[in-house]
């Protein structure tokens, strides 16, 4: 009898903690409905609506006129440009990202050594990460490696005759990827970040052990620092395939000289916005997609063989 009134005493606390519970879920919701908004509205809803317009002869000025598979078929049967673009665009990625990662775990080891004014070089280091994606550091770039630019004109008082990096074909794809490259800032925070995480005192009884600063840098910094390395990895891949401004502002839009700096991303733009085949654009970046996916799938599968964890998996 005790029990059973006891079980039903309980029942109200339930009904309560119940209310409870659904009112804090309905907060919750509540300041998440823009985020939810913007996902099916600025995200969700374009994707599908390209993947549509993929399958079509869209113009923008006209309706979609379903074609099938046809922009498909005619992106890699028949347009030579889209294999340049996607050379030029492997080029630019398997050059800059290695270099990008290697510069920037250089100086996050430099200034994780304790330097004064830590904080002034890490936000001074991370400027061109914010203004390096922007038309006017883009300019001012093309203008600083042009044939009377700032680099030749140093080179000259040195007695070197130096091309215009920017309109020769051999050197012009090379100029862009210093640019991104000199954009480190964000990958060396995140690597100043791992490095901070680092016991001290797996350097000290290395060090007892006569472990120099390199066999320390190869044995304990790079197997510990290989999750940041991975996440760093990953981001600028997506990032570098997606590289616009840089290769339209230096090229003016062309991607010369001789189609030498024509990224995948700035044929995308000038099929769906200067030839306004938005259908045939919309193909090209389901392809783009695709391509990123099966390089990130790629290197996920890899990272069992190299990254590893403080609880000893992989």
């Amino acid at each position: 009898m005790n029990s059973t009134s006891t079980s039903i005493a309980s029942v109200p606390k339930i009904r309560v903690r119940k209310k409870q519970y659904n009112r804090q879920n309905g907060v919750a919701l509540l300041f998440l409905a823009p985020w939810f908004i913007g996902l099916l509205f600025m995200t969700i809803g374009p994707m599908l609506a390209s993947l549509y317009f993929s399958f079509t002869d869209y113009s923008i000025l006209a309706a979609p006129t379903w074609v099938g598979t046809s922009n498909y078929t005619t992106l890699f049967t028949e347009d030579p440009l889209f294999l340049t673009s996607l050379k030029v665009t492997f080029i630019y990625v398997f050059i800059s990202v290695p270099l990008k990662l290697l510069f920037a775990l250089a100086v996050a080891m430099l200034l994780n050594k304790g330097i004064r004014g830590l904080g002034i070089y890490r936000t001074i280091y991370y400027i061109p990460s914010l203004l390096g994606g922007s038309v006017a550091i883009a300019m001012l770039w093309r203008k600083m490696l042009g044939g009377d630019g700032l680099l030749n004109q140093l080179l000259l008082h040195l007695g070197i005759h130096a091309p215009d990096w920017v309109s020769n074909p051999k050197y012009a794809l090379y100029s862009i990827i210093l640019l991104s490259v000199w954009q480190f800032g964000s990958s060396m925070i995140i690597f100043l970040s791992g490095l901070k995480q680092i016991p001290a005192e797996l350097y000290e009884a290395s060090a007892v052990d006569g472990a120099k600063a390199v066999k320390q840098f190869f044995t304990i910094t790079i197997p510990i620092l290989t999750p940041v390395i991975f996440f760093n990895l990953v981001m600028q891949i997506i990032t570098s395939f997606q590289s616009f401004t840089q290769a339209y502002v230096i090229s003016n839009g062309t991607g010369g000289p001789i189609k030498s700096t024509l990224m995948y991303s700035l044929y995308l733009y000038k099929k769906g916005f200067s030839f306004f085949q938005m259908g045939y654009a919309s193909a090209m970046a389901w392809v783009l997609l695709i391509i990123i996916a099966i390089l990130t799938i790629f290197v996920f599968q890899s990272s069992k063989s190299w990254v590893h964890y403080e609880d000893g998996g992989k």
